[in-house]
């Protein structure tokens, strides 16, 4: 193994180090995990959480659940499953005692240690927008399709912003690059633009042993510290109603031999792919990802898993998914709920179904976002970049989101809500009396640069200062901070040894054909 602290790359440039330091491209709150310090909201009474749990077990036993995954099929029969075809019916104990293995809480540990994350608890993670097929700035001011640079400035952004905890799939889907090698460009892009924890699609064997494996040597590490706790981690969503396909099985088996950890997501749209109500749509989602979990569990048992959410419901006019409605809130936090039941970590997601940065995008997404909140989440997916119900990346809209997510971090600090004597302030509550102001006495000039949270992107100008300043929109803001920190950006440190090793895979697995495609 090379010396990493002789042979790093210092990163010395202006968006690298306000990345690490929280200053310089604009000033931002430190890195942090957030820890929600609220109480959960709790829509169900004992007999509701009762009811979905019965539901979902119900479906589990009298339904079943379709595996198209032959590996999957052998080993549910293992168990004792019933098995007809691909269906698959478990025995709610089973169920039940295979998710009890599962730990509450875990860590993911990415090549950067002071970067491990805490998944699980009161902790509270945010992830970037993953895989749309599109992109849209304001200087393109049209949809196109996603390209490698494209994906890379957002990786960029993803770096840059402490509030962004997490890089999830491709921020970005680079259809420039062929499908066979896209996953060997694209990661070996984001473990060198990006120091935080990573992520693999489960589409087939090669991508994710290829992924585990430019994870393993971007850490420097041997098979056995790779494997000894999660470094990185995958989500995937069941074809929803009641379906599990073949490759995305496949990889989560894959990472559970290799102990990292995994997120199962139903994909359950209300009056579409699950039922119309909201708790039919819930039950349906639980049971989907309940026997995936138990399956994980059965083959390594206390492998770290997450249970997702992406509950919402469909424009009963149209057809077209919607996001960030009442609906959605609601589901949102029922699944916490049974979440804290079945003692599993909670994934939801930051999503609108706006087309572009604009003020549905924002009030969607922030009803989103604060259900997430409410619901005592631990992994936020997509939670800045999101359009179009997912079909298109934005970095504007990144920005923006940003800005709600230091809010909401702002929001979670105790210091807000503590109640000792420098805080209830009697004394210059006396100083003041009946007359006077408090801008000028020590108890708030002692404080006043760090009591109130301080906004990058919002501007707090009356109409005149904002029009004097140039009238400038929040997108247009927004715009310009996106092409200041990558033009200012520098890579995080990278001992020049693994780059080269990462470069070598990458060539070496692109010669030998990477992973078939169907084109």
């Amino acid at each position: 193994m090379t010396d990493n602290t002789a042979r790093r790359r210092r990163g010395g440039g202006r968006a690298g180090a306000a990345a690490r330091r929280g200053g310089d491209v604009i000033e931002q709150m430190p890195w942090r995990l957030p820890v929600n310090i609220d109480r959960p909201t709790e829509p169900l009474g004992p007999e509701g959480v009762e009811a979905i749990h019965e539901g979902a077990m119900r479906i589990l036993e009298e339904v079943g659940v379709a595996f198209l995954n032959t590996e999957a099929l052998g080993l549910l029969r293992e168990a004792g499953c019933k098995i007809d075809g691909d269906i698959v019916r478990f025995d709610r104990h089973w169920i039940m005692e295979m998710v009890g293995k599962a730990p509450s809480t875990f860590t993911i540990t990415p090549r950067n240690t002071e970067r491990e994350l805490t998944v699980g608890g009161n902790t509270m993670l945010f992830g970037n927008v993953s895989s749309p097929p599109n992109y849209w700035d304001m200087s393109i001011g049209k949809k196109v399709p996603g390209t490698r640079e494209m994906c890379a400035n957002l990786l960029k952004l993803t770096q840059y912003f402490n509030c962004i905890h997490f890089a999830g799939g491709y921020p970005v889907e680079p259809v420039d690059i062929h499908a066979s090698v896209r996953h060997l460009d694209v990661l070996y892009d984001k473990l060198t633009i990006t120091d935080k924890a990573m992520h693999a699609y489960s589409l087939g064997k090669e991508r994710v042993e290829d992924v585990m494996e430019m994870v393993r040597i971007a850490g420097g590490l041997t098979e056995e510290e790779f494997q000894a706790k999660p470094r990185m981690y995958t989500n995937i969503n069941s074809t929803s109603p009641l379906k599990h396909d073949h490759p995305m099985i496949d990889g989560c088996l894959r990472l559970a031999r290799r102990g990292q950890a995994i997120v199962v997501t139903p994909f359950t749209l209300a009056g579409a792919m699950a039922p119309v109500t909201m708790a039919g749509a819930v039950a349906q989602s639980l049971a989907e990802a309940l026997c995936a979990i138990a399956l994980f569990q059965y083959v390594k048992p206390g492998i770290p898993c997450v249970i997702g959410t992406f509950t919402s419901n469909v424009d009963m006019k149209s057809g077209a998914p919607a996001f960030g409605t009442p609906e959605y809130m609601r589901a949102t936090q029922m699944t916490g709920q049974m979440a804290r039941f079945y003692g599993l970590p909670m994934r939801s997601s930051g999503v609108c179904a706006a087309n572009v940065p604009d003020g549905q995008a924002m009030w969607e997404t922030s009803n989103s976002l604060w259900a997430s909140v409410q619901s005592g989440t631990n992994m936020v997916y997509h939670a800045a970049g999101w359009l179009e119900g997912g079909l298109i990346a934005s970095p504007e809209k990144f920005i923006m989101d940003c800005e709600v997510l230091q809010q909401i971090q702002r929001y979670m600090e105790p210091e807000i809500t503590a109640t000792g004597p420098d805080e209830i302030a009697l004394d210059a509550i006396k100083s003041v009396g009946n007359e006077g102001h408090f801008f000028g006495i020590k108890h708030t000039q002692d404080r006043y640069t760090s009591a109130f949270y301080q906004p990058f992107l919002s501007d707090w100008k009356n109409y005149e200062g904002w029009e004097v300043a140039g009238a400038i929109w929040t997108p247009e803001r927004a715009h310009h901070m996106f092409k200041e920190i990558v033009a200012n950006f520098e890579e995080p440190p990278m001992d020049i040894a693994i780059r080269d090793e990462l470069a070598d895979f990458v060539a070496r697995r692109k010669s030998e054909g990477g992973a078939p495609t169907d084109f």
